[in-house]
């Protein structure tokens, strides 16, 4: 029964109506800090969550885990791609072409680069085939000089299925009238949309038919990997280098998109450790209001003391005082920002619709949307911080508490 006494009287010095609301103003201010605390940085690092899963499921699905390209071409391509698919953590390859150009339709122009694929390749080793807005893969036929592009670039080209766009690629041809640049017209059978800068960006066509743009034979550019894991491209792609020898380069999406990942890791990092001062803010008033606390309560302390109590169960009441305001403001907080977490993208989505303003424009951010992921265990490490840190706030003000003598506080009673 005495060890329940602090946390008896704790509890009920939380509920007391205190004489003095400057006192009740401060832990109610304490309670909010937490509150808001906890559910800015639970939503904040399940945005950053989310920018890293729409990175690693988006445009890490479309770009390349891994290119290994031959100096002069690739003629052998389909024994190589035989080859390295038996490889422990190569989950597919795909041949390609490559060719950087810029469409022209009716005086618009615009630049994007233009892959030669295989439809039945290339589902091994991208999520093209998923993202489909209009036509289908399946569509590039060998011959008929169909393309596929994405939904931005469709979209300012001004064109749809069923229309032709121009491609001229920076190459000149030599005719007797002079020298041209090299050009194609191209029957749009298609578009994709994965909400990333791809869709501004990037075209697709069959690998023979820019093969032959090209001018490169039965050769390929090169072949494209997809690995099990994603963060094991740079030493996969060396070993592959290694084990085929000389005349063989590579390439890992560190190199395109690395930056950008590193960024988001190092924002997520920082703006965690910013978030965090407003809880630490939040846990020193907690100190405050204790402090005077104890100074309103002193004659209660003494006469606790006058009955029996000890320096440790007068220390466990003001522990569990400040516990119980950090307590109930961290619930609270981590209910709020859970509940923005999972319902944020709704959010912005709809103010977005109401207000014809974008937040974020695909032509600038590599998505167009405001994706959020919950990581519980974030919210276990928020939890778990911000209670530390309620924790080491009580120490002083109930230290301060048990150092109280009786006999000079009744002296004056």
């Amino acid at each position: 029964m005495l060890d329940r006494i602090p946390f008896l009287i704790g509890l009920r010095y939380v509920r007391a109506k205190r004489r003095n609301h400057f006192i009740s103003f401060i832990s109610l201010t304490s309670m909010l800090g937490l509150m808001l605390g906890v559910a800015v940085l639970i939503l904040v690092l399940s945005v950053m969550n989310g920018f890293d899963h729409e990175l690693r499921s988006r445009v890490l699905g479309m770009v390349p885990h891994t290119r290994i390209e031959a100096q002069n071409g690739m003629t052998d391509w389909k024994a190589l791609a035989e080859r390295l698919s038996q490889r422990e953590h190569v989950v597919g390859a795909a041949p390609y072409v490559d060719q950087q150009g810029m469409f022209s339709v009716g005086g618009r122009n615009e630049g994007a680069m233009v892959y030669g694929i295989k439809p039945d390749y290339e589902r091994r080793v991208s999520i093209i085939g998923d993202h489909m807005q209009q036509g289908s893969l399946a569509a590039l036929a060998p011959g008929e000089w169909n393309i596929v592009l994405g939904d931005l670039l469709a979209r300012n080209l001004g064109v749809g299925v069923g229309d032709r766009v121009t491609l001229l690629v920076p190459e000149a041809s030599i005719t007797p009238g002079g020298v041209f640049p090299r050009l194609k017209r191209f029957n749009v059978t298609g578009t994709f949309k994965v909400g990333a800068d791809l869709d501004a960006n990037l075209a697709y066509a069959n690998l023979e038919d820019m093969q032959t743009l090209a001018r490169m034979g039965d050769a390929v550019g090169g072949l494209r990997l997809e690995l099990d894991d994603l963060f094991r491209a740079k030493e996969e792609t060396q070993a592959i280098l290694n084990e085929l020898g000389y005349g063989y380069r590579g390439m890992d999406w560190t190199f395109t998109h690395g930056n950008l990942f590193q960024a988001i890791q190092m924002e997520k990092r920082m703006i965690g450790l910013l978030l965090m001062v407003i809880v630490a803010v939040a846990a020193f008033n907690i100190v405050s209001t204790l402090v005077m606390v104890v100074t309103d309560k002193h004659a209660d302390i003494a006469i606790l003391r006058t009955i029996g109590a000890t320096p440790r169960s007068i220390m466990g009441i003001f522990i569990v005082q400040g516990l119980s305001i950090g307590v109930i403001g961290i619930a609270i907080g981590v209910a709020l920002g859970i509940a923005l977490a999972l319902s944020v993208a709704d959010i912005i989505a709809w103010f977005e619709t109401v207000s014809g303003i974008q937040f974020l424009d695909p032509n600038v951010y590599f998505i167009s949307y405001l994706p959020s992921r919950l990581n519980w265990s974030d919210v276990g490490t928020i939890v778990a911080a911000a209670f530390g840190l309620s924790f080491l706030s009580t120490l002083y003000p109930a230290w301060r508490a048990a150092r109280i003598q009786p006999a000079e506080v009744l002296r004056y009673e």
